[in-house]
């Protein structure tokens, strides 16, 4: 084996956390390594020859001298000029000695900790016993090239290198040309003959080889010092990227473009290897930086493939678990290292490398994806637990997860998981809502397959998986999208367009049909891919608006001299049509915190606007989340005058599809967890937490609540701990204060899934009906839900701390009695065990505007369930 220095693994500056964090600053490392032939790999440079974050340091001397500051004996003219290149690079010096049959295989050099094993490369060090055929000895023929290949292949600037290198037919036979920084020697090794080439110089090596036709096959013996590799030579292979898949990248209607794009292992012309793929329209050249280059991408220029702005190279013998980032030109010559916007793989963060990766999971979830479908998710019961994974149980990985989350959250009922971002992040701080890598989930929990085991595991205990998607902004980091070639490309060229003004990020270029489609296939990859059930999107409104936290003067209005952002309304609706068209069964759900029109309506019908709908399947209700928490938060002798808080969301519930959120949003910052939010002593905030969230199950819309929320967890949540598990430890006294809160959490999710009326007409105004909405000086609200068939479910909450007997709500004359099966003031869930034990009958007594009522006994602070009986 090759020895193999250490890997790109510096840590790099990374974005500011959405919540305002500043970005963390950490020391630049290189990863520079022996080679081979004994030497370290040049820096890749700017113009004035200064390395970059994350690339390969320069060779030096005894003296401290890179070969760029001392001149290198031995240039051809062509050489020395390309030692002056806008790059920056100086090119490697011709080596004039041969390897002999002494030669030794260096040892293997150990990698850095926590790094992933590269690839083994098949056939290295070995020398075949016997050579076939006569030993030829070509004359040189890379002087045949057209003027100034050699140039740009060193300067990094070549378009088409496999146009010169590799073996070509010339008018007296083939010509072999290699390019090989640091080789003491190449030979040709065909079926019929074996020819060394000459060198010329640079690490270029050629040859005329007196051959009617271009090989088939060929292999190339490479020589370095105490070591020969036996290869396959790059430069010989056609594009490994179809027609039909540039035609769609180029029309931007590729949905399956990570698999067009990225590192994809395969066999090409009856060769293993790997095609790499990067879309990079303004660059003037783009090499292949790896661990099996040794960071230095010299030697593996990739081509262009026509207009469509792609570079492709197949690389013969790489694998699996190989290192890598591209290296490209900008257009003033200045070189970038970059890793792979379309990697599926990472390093684990803060190293950035990209990893070759193909999946090997069989997934077992055949029956939920099979009837996921079955039911729309607007009339289904969807009750849902967010989570942060890192910090649900600090230190678990994606399968230790897979052992204990799946039966966590089946116990408690939760129907959908909802998991903050899982795509990979620099900083930890952001919980992932700064992405660098869309199509690699993190690498902190382990691989691509290990995450697929999870999401099998939750899917074969009956619980959906929804994830946090985030399209609409990126970090900075200069190792990742931002002005990707040298210009910008996936951001928006306008500045001030491209800024995002609250986050220091950059919004994407919705108008650009590429970076639509990179993230149209980013949403449909989740849900094919990974079997994700649902993808709520993030940060929705700061994409709808053009004047979104801006002040006058720093946006300009749309062609229509409107504030809305018209490429990011076609996106939306793109995306929404794609997934949904591809992939039955998955939910959208929109975090949109305006009033837009629309949001959850069919793209294709147009609102008073003139918009057609955004298409999502749900969104979150903003508006109640804050309203009701700001009633709850005043001292109930105060809260008649703050009822119509607890009201007016009924006002707008059927204009969308709503998801009703307690999520991490809320519970972070110095907002408190959600019973810390209640006045009162610990009795009475533990209480009007049940009876908040027994009012929550049972209003219309669907239900989200964050991790921690159901044990009452009384400090705000952290992504450093997670939960405060030891609450609910047997041995803390208060434990079972905490333990009923997590019992009733339960209990509402299983009455909840068992009555149809609490979930099934949830988007139709039939399905409701106030009783008292008006009691404000009882603070009490009283109201019916009735499911497809009629039948009714009557929610009474009662927000004062008093006992208030035979309290008449009118109801339905058609009912005979009323059974109570919830009532969150239960002594089981640390109440004061206030019930209506007996079924209730009704009085011909009208009430509340209906001929018929019924005496009941209201708890302090608490929330009563009936059905009929």
């Amino acid at each position: 084996m090759t020895p193999r220095p250490p890997s790109d693994d510096s840590p790099k500056k990374t974005g500011a956390k959405k919540s305002g964090a500043k970005k963390s600053a950490a020391a630049k490392k290189t990863a520079a390594g022996p080679t081979a032939a004994g030497k370290t790999p040049k820096a890749s440079g700017t113009a004035k020859g200064a390395a970059r974050a994350g690339e390969p340091a320069a060779a030096k001397d005894a003296n401290g001298k890179t070969a760029a500051e001392k001149g290198v004996a031995g240039k051809s003219p062509a050489g020395a000029a390309a030692g002056k290149s806008a790059a920056g690079k100086a090119p490697k010096a011709a080596k004039t000695r041969r390897p002999t049959s002494s030669a030794k295989v260096p040892r293997q050099l150990p990698r850095p900790e926590g790094t992933a094993d590269p690839a083994p490369v098949p056939d290295q060090a070995r020398i075949p016993e016997q050579a076939p055929g006569p030993v030829a000895d070509p004359a040189p023929y890379f002087p045949g090239v057209g003027p100034g290949d050699r140039e740009r292949l060193l300067a990094g600037t070549h378009h088409d290198p496999h146009g010169v290198l590799g073996a070509h037919p010339v008018p007296d036979g083939v010509a072999f040309r290699v390019f090989r920084p640091y080789a003491l020697g190449v030979t040709v090794v065909t079926d019929q003959l074996r020819a060394e080439l000459h060198d010329d110089g640079d690490g270029f090596f050629s040859g005329l080889l007196p051959l009617r036709d271009v090989p088939a096959s060929y292999r190339l013996l490479v020589a370095y010092e105490e070591t020969v590799q036996e290869t396959e030579d790059a430069y010989r292979f056609l594009p490994a990227l179809g027609e039909l898949d540039l035609h769609l990248i180029g029309e931007g209607r590729h949905e399956e473009l990570w698999r067009a794009l990225g590192a994809q292992p395969m066999v090409h012309q009856g060769v293993t290897g790997t095609r790499f793929t990067v879309w990079a329209p303004n660059a003037r050249g783009v090499r292949l930086a790896a661990g099996f280059n040794f960071w230095d991408g010299t030697g593996h220029p990739m081509r262009s493939l026509g207009s469509s702005g792609v570079w492709e190279l197949f690389v013969p013998a790489i694998g699996e678990g190989e290192l890598y980032k591209f290296e490209i030109t900008r257009p003033d010559g200045t070189l970038t290292l970059r890793a792979d916007p379309m990697a599926r793989r990472t390093e684990t963060p803060p190293r950035t490398s990209s990893i070759v990766h193909a999946s090997h999971h069989e997934w077992r979830d055949a029956e939920w994806m099979s009837r996921r479908g079955l039911r729309a998710t607007h009339e289904a019961p969807f009750s849902v637990y967010e989570m942060h994974l890192p910090s649900w149980r600090p230190g678990l990985t994606y399968r230790q997860l897979a052992e204990q989350l799946p039966a966590y959250v089946s116990d408690l009922g939760f129907t959908h998981v909802e998991l903050m971002p899982v795509a990979e992040h620099p900083f930890g701080g952001s919980w992932g809502y700064q992405v660098t890598g869309f199509y690699a989930p993190t690498a902190r929990l382990g691989s691509p397959d290990d995450f697929k085991y999870l999401v099998d595991a939750l899917h074969r205990a009956g619980i959906g998986v929804l994830m946090d998607w985030v399209p609409a902004h990126f970090p900075r980091d200069d190792w990742a999208l931002a002005e990707f070639d040298g210009r910008p490309l996936y951001e928006h060229a306008d500045p001030l367009r491209a800024a995002h003004p609250d986050w220091g990020t950059l919004e994407f270029d919705y108008g650009r049909h590429e970076v639509r489609n990179f993230l149209v296939a980013n949403a449909v990859y989740w849900c094919e891919e990974f079997h994700i059930d649902g993808l709520r999107v993030d940060a929705v409104a700061s994409m709808l608006y053009l004047d979104y936290s801006r002040e006058p003067g720093q946006w300009v209005p749309n062609e229509h001299g409107g504030r809305e952002n018209l490429d990011a309304v076609a996106f939306l609706q793109e995306m929404n049509a794609t997934v949904y068209r591809r992939n039955p069964g998955v939910v959208t759900i929109a975090e949109e915190s305006t009033a837009w029109d629309g949001v959850t309506r069919a793209t294709h019908h147009n609102g008073p606007g003139g918009f057609g709908g955004l298409g999502f399947g749900l969104k979150w209700n903003m508006g109640w989340m804050h309203d009701s928490l700001g009633y709850v938060a005043h001292d109930p002798v105060h809260r008649r005058y703050h009822h119509n808080e607890m009201t007016f969301s009924m006002v707008y519930a059927y204009s969308e599809n709503y998801v009703l959120p307690i999520s991490h949003d809320e519970v972070v910052h110095g907002k408190g967890s959600l019973v810390s939010k209640m006045p009162g002593d610990w009795w009475q905030q533990r209480a009007t937490a049940r009876a908040y969230l027994g009012f929550m199950w049972a209003h219309p819309g669907k239900q989200l609540l964050f991790m921690g929320q159901e044990f009452a967890q009384g400090t705000e949540w952290s992504e450093a701990h997670g939960p405060d598990w030891w609450l609910l430890d047997p041995a803390y006294p208060a434990e079972p204060d905490h333990r009923g809160v997590r019992d009733l959490v339960r209990d509402l999710n299983a009455v909840y899934r068992r009555e149809p009326a609490l979930w099934q007409r949830d988007t139709e105004p039939s399905g409701f009906s106030w009783i008292a909405g008006d009691a404000a000086e009882d603070n009490v609200l009283a109201f019916l839900r009735y499911d497809a068939d009629g039948t009714p479910l009557l929610a009474v909450s009662h927000f004062s701390p008093v006992v208030r007997h035979g309290y008449r709500i009118g109801v339905p004359e058609d009912v005979p009695a009323w059974h109570e099966v919830l009532n969150t003031d239960a002594g089981r869930y640390g109440g004061s065990d206030v019930l209506n034990p007996d079924p209730v009958k009704p009085e011909p007594h009208p009430a509340h505007g209906r001929p018929a009522g019924i005496r009941l006994t209201l708890p302090p602070l608490a929330t009563i369930w009936l059905r009929p009986a």
